[in-house]
């Protein structure tokens, strides 16, 4: 938004000041007349609904007020009477929505000429009243930048608060990619950096002492009067092409000025420019993301998780990141990514005071802004460019996640909690999850394992494993039943919490036994159930013959693969054991008179079945006695 628009947005809200003071004013008691069953049922009072009804089908933004006058949301709408009205016709999904209708009391609205100026009033409105049940816009207002200070020999640096006097470059996404400019800029140019006040006067009377940097050549001795104004200028000069993006054609620029020399047989000029030129092309096969036909382009990529959105801005001259800013949006109410972005497109134009033009989105905005060409690219140098967004805006979130679990581990087991509820469509959070997996070869020591996830991890304790009793054969189907039915009717005598979510490792086979099986416990429905197929990681849930496909990087996924994983260990380590203890008793206890005792003092003795089998007549008397040493070597050496 330019100056004048933000002029039209403080216009209106002074002007919707002066009617709410016309109407009331807020901060005053105001006389509720909804009944109970009004707000019970999300129906307005008849003092409100006589509002509703007058309001005119046009675009505006609307303020609900509660029974103390305080604002507590301020929406857009194209057209208010059916915008308004959907908050009171109906039960919301989202328990916050119908949270707010029932504190609703009273309501104000204001109507603008389009949709356009709403989303304008809109935002500078929630700014100044910061409802309670607004998306929360949380943003890191220390963002670096780096400036060109106004001065006779002006320094260039890093700043995070813009007090100095100069033209400030950026803001970068963080501080590490604005000192990547920097180290590029003192590469090619030798910038002062100390902060004496230089002006005529003070270099006449050589108050200043050369330092290390002139000497080592990162100065041009600026405090001594060695290099003069003008030059020290261009050199500036090249340096605001650099941070202004230009960086293509400085390098253009350096070629031509290389070969010019070298043409002109100053060779040892033409090496420093050559330099140069080599530094800057290696800054631009890095910087530059793609080249595009346009030379101004402008980028919002989105991410999103249960709790908040985030909106990675970019702006591009000749394909290099000049600007580059990052928000978070703090979900109050069912906000759509639609309307996150447009915010974020107002919020992005009023801090940097400009307006777009070519824009590169993942999506389209709820918003119809006029002059703006929207690009939701499928392909090419535009898509790749998106993919840079999206890759930066995905960082950011990890980030600021990371940084809140630090404070408050709990709150990232609530939001993998919310994750896993949203993806796997549950009606509860997934505190308790449960994995189950069958083993066996071709039929033999067919056992089956139970791993137990509790907030996300491991709960060793309550791990389980079975041994199948009623199925011959290698039947996984009927394997799956016989364990679920004796785990989970245990339980319910026991009087134990069963699990939230149940996993069943393997495909719809799998899956579909295990619904028998709930089917006939009486607890489908109770416990949500889903498998989990191993070839392309697809998730199955009952009654749907076309699986889920979580995203790759998505927690949800990374918690249910953990699960499968870790009870596929555990059933084969005890597969293992089982068909080992198999093995010895194939060995010994087939032995007429050799007992387990006699078996295991043998086993201790001699470590294997084999060494028994080599050992002399003498050796086995000596462990197993005179007897059963001579019936056992007798067994092995029958001739």
């Amino acid at each position: 938004m330019n100056s004048e628009e933000t002029n039209r947005a403080t216009d209106i809200l002074t002007g919707v000041g002066r009617t709410i003071d016309e109407q009331g004013g807020f901060g005053i008691e105001i006389t509720p007349d909804r009944t109970r069953e009004d707000i019970a049922e999300n129906r307005p009072g008849e003092q409100l609904r006589k509002k509703i009804l007058a309001l005119p089908e046009s675009p505006g933004v609307y303020m609900y007020l509660d029974r103390h006058g305080n604002v507590i949301y301020v929406g857009k709408a194209k057209r208010l009477k059916r915008r308004v009205s959907s908050y009171f016709n109906r039960r919301h999904d989202s328990t916050r929505t119908n949270l707010l209708v029932r504190n609703i009391v009273d309501m104000r609205f204001i109507v603008v000429a389009t949709e356009e100026d709403a989303l304008h009033l809109e935002n500078a409105m929630i700014k100044e009243y910061q409802p309670r049940y607004n998306v929360l816009l949380k943003d890191d207002k220390s963002y670096p930048w780096i400036v060109v200070t106004k001065e006779h020999y002006p320094r260039v640096f890093m700043t995070r608060d813009r007090g100095e006097h100069g033209t400030y470059y950026g803001p970068y996404a963080n501080a590490q990619s604005a000192r990547l400019v920097l180290e590029l800029i003192r590469e090619l140019y030798p910038l002062r950096s100390c902060r004496h006040r230089l002006d005529p006067q003070s270099i006449a009377r050589g108050k200043f002492s050369l330092c290390l940097d002139y000497h080592i050549g990162k100065c041009g001795g600026c405090c001594r009067g060695l290099i003069n104004e003008e030059q020290y200028g261009e050199t500036i000069r090249r340096v605001r092409q650099i941070l202004s993006g230009e960086t293509v054609e400085l390098e253009r620029y350096l070629e031509e000025d290389m070969s010019r020399l070298a043409g002109e047989l100053r060779f040892e000029e033409a090496q420093v420019v050559k330099e140069r030129y080599e530094i800057l092309k290696r800054y631009n096969s890095k910087s530059v993301i793609a080249r595009t036909e346009q030379g101004e382009v402008d980028v919002f990529a989105y991410v999103e998780n249960p709790t908040a959105a985030y909106v990675c801005f970019m702006h591009l001259h000749n394909g290099a990141v000049v600007q580059s800013l990052n928000l978070e949006y703090r979900r109050r109410l069912a906000e759509t990514p639609e309307e996150i972005l447009s915010m974020a497109i107002v919020e992005i134009s009023r801090r940097f005071d400009r307006k777009f033009r070519d824009v590169i989105v993942p999506f389209a905005p709820d918003v119809d802004f006029s002059g703006i060409n929207f690009i939701v690219p499928r392909r090419g140098d535009k898509l790749k460019i998106l993919d840079v967004g999206l890759k930066n805006a995905r960082q950011y979130m990890t980030d600021r996640e990371k940084q809140a679990d630090a404070l408050d581990p709990e709150r990232g087991v609530e939001r993998l909690m919310e994750q896993m509820k949203s993806d796997f469509r549950l009606s509860v959070q997934p505190r308790h999850i449960e994995c189950f997996d069958n083993s066996n070869i071709q039929g033999t020591n067919p056992v089956a394992s139970c791993v137990v996830f509790r907030n996300g991890k491991p709960s060793k304790r309550d791990y389980r494993h079975f041994n199948i009793k009623t199925v011959e054969g290698p039947d996984d189907f009927a394997s799956m039943k016989e364990v679920l039915h004796r785990r989970y009717t245990r339980m319910m005598a026991e009087g134990e919490e069963l699990p939230q979510l149940v996993v069943v490792d393997g495909g719809k086979g799998q899956l579909s036994a295990a619904v028998e099986a709930f089917d006939e416990m009486g607890i489908r429905g109770r416990v949500a159930l889903v498998g989990i197929a191993k070839r392309l990681e697809e998730i199955y849930f009952p009654g749907d013959s076309f699986p889920l496909y979580i995203d790759k990087k998505s927690p949800s996924l990374r918690v249910i693969q953990a699960l499968r994983d870790e009870a596929h260990r555990f059933g084969i380590t005890h597969h293992r054991n089982r068909r080992s203890k198999g093995q010895v008793r194939s060995e010994l206890d087939d032995i007429k008179g050799v007992g387990p005792s006699t078996a295991s003092a043998l086993l201790r003795q001699f470590k294997s079945v084999k060494r028994i089998r080599e050992a002399s007549l003498a050796q086995l008397q000596e462990v197993a006695g005179r007897a059963k040493g001579s019936i056992i070597f007798t067994h092995f050496h029958p001739d």
